[in-house]
């Protein structure tokens, strides 16, 4: 865990990040971008072979976009400047084919660009109560298990009515939400480290692939294989020889 004294954007060109703050974990593929404010706390990991841009905004620019970690939809321009401002350091600081005035330009652009986009987080809330806790863990380590949430609550000592009341009390969500966002941010992992569309969906609990492809595309906003193809082709236009490997 860090925290930095400039907020930060940070962009997977391939790869997926997660990024945890002390509101959760959010997950981000090649269409988003994450914002994290400057002194927030915070971590990232990667899966797959990652390729980080990280993009520093001076104070005068931050305070344009939320005081608050946010994650938005990433426009084509939007991508085309962050990999432009980054260099083989993976951050913007780095990036030696810019004079000053031009990074700062540059970073103009893509905050008009972030303050007219939309915020489309792929968020999981961390629950704070025991009993939510444990079942986070059995759907974390068992993504495809299709036990009900009576039969998770059997395992736990506690009734449906009290899961059901902390899951939208704390996290404002159904099960049915909470794990179809858990098994989604899992099946983006899945992609980034080469499964396929069918693997991907049975590993996640889906006995059919077209309700995957359904779910997927109505939280993700893309299809998987259309996902998975733009991941790899905003990798290969990157055109930087370092990556950051998966973590695990």
């Amino acid at each position: 865990m860090q925290s930095h004294t400039r907020g930060h954007l940070v962009y997977a060109a391939s790869g997926v990040l997660a990024v945890q703050t002390g509101r959760g974990t959010s997950i981000v593929p090649a269409n988003r971008v994450a914002w994290t404010p400057a002194g927030f706390t915070h971590c990232h990991r990667s899966h797959g072979d990652t390729d980080m841009r990280i993009v520093f905004l001076a104070p005068s620019l931050a305070r344009l976009i939320p005081d608050r970690p946010a994650v938005f939809l990433a426009s084509g321009l939007a991508r085309e400047v962050l990999l432009a401002l980054t260099g083989p350091r993976q951050y913007d600081d780095a990036a030696p084919d810019y004079s000053r005035s031009a990074r700062s330009r540059l970073h103009r652009v893509l905050v008009d660009e972030l303050r007219e986009a939309d915020e489309q987080p792929l968020h999981l809330p961390e629950p704070r109560d025991d009993r939510l806790q444990a079942i986070a863990r059995m759907l974390y380590e068992t993504p495809a298990d299709n036990a009900t949430l009576a039969e998770l609550g059997k395992t736990i000592g506690a009734s449906t009515r009290t899961l059901s009341r902390l899951l939208r009390n704390e996290l404002g969500m159904t099960f049915y939400e909470w794990r179809t966002q858990m098994r989604i941010h899992h099946a983006l992992v899945l992609l980034a480290d080469g499964h396929d569309t069918i693997q991907t969906a049975h590993a996640c609990g889906w006995a059919n692939p077209s309700s995957f492809i359904a779910a997927f595309t109505n939280i993700v906003g893309s299809t998987p294989g259309r996902y998975r193809a733009t991941g790899q082709t905003t990798a290969h236009a990157s055109q930087l020889p370092m990556v950051v490997k998966s973590s695990g």
